[in-house]
């Protein structure tokens, strides 16, 4: 059994199911996606077996894309949950035959308090689609599996009929990246465009000597402060000059390198420094591959030392 060509064949023949499926869009998805738009209430997605499994997958990307959604079992349903349907509530129902018992027995409820309901089915003919106000053609060709019953293709186009309906709907709303991120902040695109460099700046025992140090010393303090580096300042607390392990590697290769000089003969002098603390630590990373540095200085307005940001604490917080 060639297992590769299988692969390509199951991928294809889904492939195929999604462009056939784009094709033969025949609903007025306008009047759809108003209707969600403008309702005052829920999403509520619900459906049975693997149609609910995608269902709970449909319900979380619309409630993370800013349509206030989540997953109904339709057994729960008729055992209490119904109540969780209000008036102002939509209801997507999904089932492949159109005829899943748990689903069609809530459907005279939903008629019954009059919400309207999104049905997703292979038919229009089936209950589900029957009772629909709106109907989701969902029907393959072909599942891809090799008994053409195990179901692949069509839940891979319910899922992606989901998508649809998410990415509409985030368009008619103009959901922003900055809109996404508010529903993730604990995700890496919600920490670029939400952490700032005051979060993670270190501030307490930094490694800072006075202009008149000595090598010697500096060093001393460089393995104190545990970050590769050592501040310079002046007596007025401005930042004058800063000396990497870089800076010491390189003093260890002139020929007239001497442990006593001042440290101000080796250091890097005017570093680069950030005097805005509250700027995307998303963009101070920049500021720091921009440079090559591995420390970035943060001054106040008038140059003195407020902290240090190093790449190791935005690796740390998950800044990319």
């Amino acid at each position: 059994m060639n297992y590769k060509e299988l692969a390509k064949e199951v991928l294809l023949t889904e492939a195929k199911e999604l462009q056939l499926a784009a094709q033969n869009l025949d609903f007025d998805f306008e009047k759809l996606i108003d209707l969600i738009v403008s309702s005052k209430g829920k999403l509520i997605v619900t459906g049975v077996g693997k149609s609910g499994l995608v269902g709970s997958k449909i319900a979380a990307t619309l409630a993370s894309t800013g349509t206030s959604s989540f997953f109904l079992h339709p057994t729960e349903a008729m055992h209490g949950d119904l109540g969780m349907i209000g008036k102002d509530d939509i209801v997507l129902g999904i089932s492949y035959s159109g005829e899943s018992e748990e689903l069609i027995q809530i459907l005279p409820h939903l008629k019954r308090f009059d919400i309207p309901l999104i049905a997703m089915a292979k038919s229009k003919d089936s209950t589900l689609g029957k009772y629909a106000d709106f109907f989701l053609n969902i029907n393959v060709t072909k599942e891809a599996c090799p008994l053409d019953t195990a179901p692949t293709s069509s839940t891979t186009l319910t899922m992606a009929m989901g998508d649809v309906l998410a990415v509409c709907l985030m368009k008619k709303r103009e959901f922003k990246k900055e809109d996404f991120a508010s529903f993730h902040p604990g995700g890496s695109l919600g920490k670029k465009l939400f952490v700032k460099v005051s979060d993670l700046l270190r501030k307490d025992n930094l490694p800072v000597v006075s202009r008149e140090t000595k090598l010697k010393d500096a060093i001393v303090t460089m393995s104190e402060g545990r970050l590769g580096s050592v501040i310079v300042v002046d007596e007025n607390k401005k930042v004058v000059a800063l000396l990497s392990d870089g800076d010491l590697r390189r003093a260890l290769m002139n020929k007239d390198f001497s442990i006593d000089c001042n440290i101000e003969e080796v250091a890097t002098l005017n570093p680069k420094v950030l005097n805005d603390k509250n700027i995307l630590a998303s963009d101070a990373l920049q500021i720091i591959e921009d440079y090559k540095i591995q420390l970035l200085i943060v001054v106040d307005d008038n140059e003195k030392l407020v902290g240090v940001l190093h790449i190791h604490d935005l690796i740390e917080a998950g800044i990319k």
